[in-house]
């Protein structure tokens, strides 16, 4: 059984969802830059979760609690 994993076999799946990582991330910052009113929080705090939580969870979270309904 061969365990290793060449990095051109992942690609076709990894360059997309690193798109899509970095897309949603600016997006998110865009919006928490740009609003002032959010449920849970202020900016400070849903900066520094967007930015800790970088790998979809930051900002996800930030859409699920943090955005407030315009």
């Amino acid at each position: 059984m061969n365990t290793n994993i060449d990095i051109t076999e992942i690609l076709p799946f990894l360059i997309p969802l690193v798109i899509i990582e970095f897309a949603l991330f600016g997006y998110t910052l865009w919006h928490i830059l740009t609003h002032k009113n959010y449920k849970y929080g202020n900016r400070t705090v849903w900066l520094v979760v967007a930015i800790i939580g970088m790998n979809f969870v930051g900002p996800i979270l930030y859409f699920i609690l943090g955005r407030e309904e315009e």
